[in-house]
């Protein structure tokens, strides 16, 4: 069984902005809302306010995050009570799996396929879905032998189509996946898989990368530190250098153009950047709690790797966001019913509840949690 530290109580984090001091408290880690989200036969997809809207049905996208959300939380806290969970989003993996070993994205509320998956791109769905099975898989050691058994058969019938993935962020979340996977299974024919994928990526990075622009694309949009992590995954897994070049050129590029006076701004899904075009200031507004979140991930393992003391610093900074250390200086998650904030706006806070938003959190939090308990640079102590 994993050790079981139990319940902390808050703690807090000083900023010092240009002549005031503002101090913030990491709040205890809350699952009541991931728990009230979730039925028998999943996470479901949307809330109004804090509650659960059923009619919006379930995706994989959701369960595929509470999976590694929910692994990530019994892995420190040993509580029984998470296997259940971790079965149900599980389970809900393995029942989107299709006979050619690839995955649907969306299901109503009766438990039926609905018509979107046959209207959207579902790469990015079937990427995140092999990250999390990579990642429970990585686990094995904390985590019954049926959950990983059953991971384990899911993620070997998606193996033989991930290299048909050329999806820029599909390719990424599989890259992750697949370093998880073999930090158990050791398998060279996955390491080779690795391998694919990344130099795809290594590719479309030499094609689009310039004096001013550190990228694997033509324009920034959303998830965009999966990229440069996933390229650092790709050399931990292979050792190749070229990896490890570009993971760290793309990441420092990106926090150049995110971290701005001692605070966070992801690019906006007003507002996407494009090279060769005259920077503009990034736009208020429109911010969601899954950028912050890969930020802080990517962080969490630039740190670990290359014990640069300004990745931790921007890694508090960066969960500040959801505490107040934004542009309305407004808190974006709730610490009372346990779930984030939707989005926040130019305006205002998107105070619907949902899915992606409350396990963008929760695995935003628990990095903080493990980095701190890792490293005194951490700023959150106790």
């Amino acid at each position: 069984m994993p050790q079981n530290r139990g319940r902390h109580q808050p703690e807090k984090a000083v900023l010092q902005t240009e002549n005031v001091p503002l101090e913030y408290r990491l709040p205890a880690i809350n699952l009541a809302h991931v728990r009230k989200m979730t039925t028998a036969v999943g996470m479901i997809q949307f809330s109004k306010i804090n509650q659960p809207d059923l009619e919006s049905g379930y995706t994989l996208d959701d369960n595929a995050r509470a999976l590694v959300a929910l692994v990530m939380h019994y892995e420190w806290s040993g509580d029984a009570a998470d296997l259940e969970l971790i079965r149900t989003y599980l389970d809900f993996i393995g029942f989107c799996q299709q006979p050619t070993g690839d995955f649907l994205n969306y299901v109503d509320s009766v438990r039926h396929f609905t018509p979107q998956n046959n209207e959207t791109n579902l790469s990015d769905a079937n990427g995140r879905a092999i990250w999390a099975l990579g990642y429970l898989v990585s686990k094995s050691a904390i985590l019954p032998a049926d959950v990983v058994v059953k991971a384990e058969e899911i993620m070997q019938r998606v193996l033989p189509v991930i290299d048909a993935m050329h999806s820029t962020r599909s390719m990424a979340f599989s890259i992750k996946g697949l370093y998880y996977f073999n930090r158990e299974k050791q398998s060279p024919e996955v390491t080779q898989l690795i391998q694919v994928l990344a130099d795809r990526l290594v590719q479309m990075y030499r094609h689009e990368a310039g004096h001013n622009w550190k990228w694997y694309e033509g324009y920034l949009t959303y998830a965009n530190a999966i990229l440069p992590e996933a390229m650092l995954c790709a050399w931990q897994a292979t050792g190749n250098p070229v990896y490890k070049e570009t993971a760290k050129a793309s990441l420092d590029f990106l926090l150049s153009l995110t971290f701005k006076e001692g605070g966070i701004k992801v690019i906006s899904n007003m507002g996407w950047m494009y090279k060769g075009r005259e920077p503009l200031p990034l736009i208020k507004g429109a911010e969601q709690p899954i950028d912050i979140a890969y930020t802080i991930l990517a962080l969490e393992r630039f740190y670990d790797v290359f014990k640069d003391e300004s990745y931790a610093q921007k890694m508090d900074t960066a969960f500040n966001w959801f505490l107040g250390n934004n542009h309305l200086r407004q808190i974006i998650y709730n610490p009372c019913t346990g779930g984030c904030y939707d989005g926040l706006e130019e305006m205002n806070v998107n105070l619907n509840q949902g899915a992606e938003s409350t396990l963008s959190y929760l695995m935003a939090r628990m990095s903080v949690e493990m980095a701190r308990q890792a490293s005194t640079v951490v700023s959150f102590v106790d």
